[in-house]
């Protein structure tokens, strides 16, 4: 049952991750003009990654803080339920959240580099 609940769990980190950097892209493509003009103005190509990286780590953050909290109510009720006491471990809530980063940060460094490269005068003329 351990193993199974495992890979159920995998199958959504990894559709996470895939929803992630789908968000991630598509915010690439739609800001073109924004990142063109913040490297015409100065920003270094590493400013530009860092921000979609940054971004997109904020958006697994808050999937993998509400993923713990359904978790932990699901958990919760079905302990209580059953009259058991309830019982999360710390290290499946601070794993849960390690986890989630990692898929974040692996998800959002594709876009992340994709935005970076953009020359700005091309990303400038998209308007």
């Amino acid at each position: 049952m351990r193993g199974l609940f495992l890979g159920l769990g995998a199958i959504a980190l990894l559709v996470g991750a895939i929803g992630i950097a789908n968000v991630m892209v598509i915010s690439v493509l739609e800001r073109r003009t924004e990142i063109g003009l913040r490297r015409a103005l100065g920003a270094a190509r590493g400013h530009v990654a860092a921000q979609f990286l940054t971004e997109s780590l904020v958006l697994s953050t808050i999937g993998g803080l509400a993923g713990i909290a359904i978790g932990v109510a699901v958990t919760a009720a079905v302990a209580l339920d059953r009259g058991w006491s309830v019982l999360v471990p710390a290290q499946a809530l601070w794993g849960g959240l390690g986890v989630s980063l990692a898929a974040g940060a692996i998800a959002g460094l594709y876009p992340a580099l994709r935005a970076a490269v953009i020359p700005p005068t091309d990303a400038l003329r998209t308007v």
